[in-house]
């Protein structure tokens, strides 16, 4: 059997991201310059991270949630930051900003009807320059890509070797 002919008996082991080298390195750059976008904005990678998070969270990514969570930690986000970001709308740790960001990226993930996303929208722009709020929905949108071709690949979330007691 060929290594073809494996891959349309088993979809689960096919793993779109390198099954298009040169579609993903375009994702990369996408989601690259979001990210740039959101520095020029003036938001801190603290904040990227923080909707990274809520995104994937949103749609269920593990493996994404792995990914970012690590990132998150490396920009200096605490412990109670990341976890309580599902929750963020009762958790009064979050800036102005900060939950204006999250509410644009939940409605940029979710799609709501027009009254909620139209007000979400407004609200959310009266908190982020227009810099700023074009920068989060870019970050919003590739995440979401990103989310869905782990998802679609199936990209396994294994333990670390340094932690086995996990």
């Amino acid at each position: 059997m060929t290594s073809e002919s494996a891959h349309r008996q088993d979809p689960l082991a096919f793993f779109l991201d390198k099954s298009d080298p040169a579609s993903w390195k375009a994702m990369g750059g996408l989601s690259l310059a979001a990210k740039n976008a959101a520095r020029a904005a003036g938001l801190d990678d603290q904040l990227v991270e923080l909707v990274n998070l809520r995104v994937s969270q949103v749609n269920g990514c593990a493996y994404c949630l792995h990914v970012h969570t690590r990132k998150a930690i490396e920009a200096g986000l605490d412990d109670q930051r990341r976890g309580l970001v599902s929750a963020w709308r009762d958790a009064d740790i979050y800036t102005d900003q900060e939950k204006a960001a999250l509410a644009l990226a939940e409605v940029v993930t979710t799609l709501p009807d027009t009254e909620d996303r139209d007000a979400t929208q407004m609200l959310s722009h009266s908190y982020l320059t227009d810099e700023q709020y074009s920068a989060v929905q870019w970050l919003a949108i590739t995440m979401n890509v990103t989310n869905r071709i782990s998802i679609l690949s199936h990209h396994p979330v294994r333990r670390p070797p340094e932690a086995p007691g996990l």
